[in-house]
């Protein structure tokens, strides 16, 4: 049970930090197109990654993110009941830390808005923003899974090298879709803001999955031998 509590708190850590970093730099008196609030929201979702895998890695791996628990189900380094519960645990995970984030917003007024939900950026099309959620997926879970291969991985670096490889999703992707490639960061922020969040949610749901898909079995082509 310990494990699952651990993604649960991780998971909550990565929304509220994360996506709170998000509406913080976007919020009514600032300009979101800038290029800091990019780097600033990169650099939030990369660092909370960073923390919670030396805070709750030694305890349940730190997925916090079930498109990473997928692709470690089909790698064979997780059962499949753990998995489902590490999943479930993780969208809880994301709509606490939501619900505090939404409740900070409702509490400072109305130049803090909304709590950071993914939806397709102006001129990117559903197809697009799918496109671009299963790519930039399949980049950061293959990341994962080589970094923290048992007999090639990054060891004690691994968590180091899988946020900072966040933080270049962030710095690539944000422009599209403002990067989810993890359902439950999406899922949690989308039950509290509505609209198009959540008429999207299914983009950010699917498109990592089906990049974890193929990450697992891009890694298993490529893995060394044991």
């Amino acid at each position: 049970m310990k494990k699952y509590l651990a993604e649960m708190f991780g998971t909550m850590v990565l929304v509220l930090m994360g996506c709170g970093t998000a509406v913080s730099l976007t919020c009514t008196s600032a300009d979101p197109t800038l290029a800091s609030t990019v780097v600033g929201t990169a650099l939030a979702f990369g660092l909370a990654v960073v923390g919670m895998a030396y805070a709750i890695g030694g305890i349940s791996g730190c997925h916090i993110n079930p498109a990473i628990t997928l692709g470690c189900l089909l790698t064979g380094r997780i059962k499949g009941k753990d998995a489902a519960m590490y999943m479930l645990f993780q969208v809880l995970g994301a709509i606490l830390g939501s619900a505090v984030l939404f409740g900070l917003t409702k509490a400072s007024g109305s130049e803090i808005v909304g709590t950071g939900a993914n939806a397709c950026q102006s001129g990117v099309s559903i197809l697009g923003g799918l496109f671009a959620e299963i790519i930039f997926t399949f980049v950061f879970v293959l990341v994962v899974l080589g970094a923290t291969d048992e007999n090639a991985g990054a060891g004690k670096w691994a968590g180091l090298a899988i946020g900072l490889t966040l933080v270049l999703v962030h710095l690539a992707c944000i422009r599209y879709t403002g990067t989810s490639v993890n359902p439950a960061r999406s899922i949690g922020p989308a039950i509290f803001q509505g609209g198009e969040a959540l008429s999207q949610l299914w983009i950010f749901i699917v498109g990592p999955f089906i990049g974890a898909v193929l990450s697992a079995g891009v890694w298993k082509l490529i893995a060394p031998e044991k």
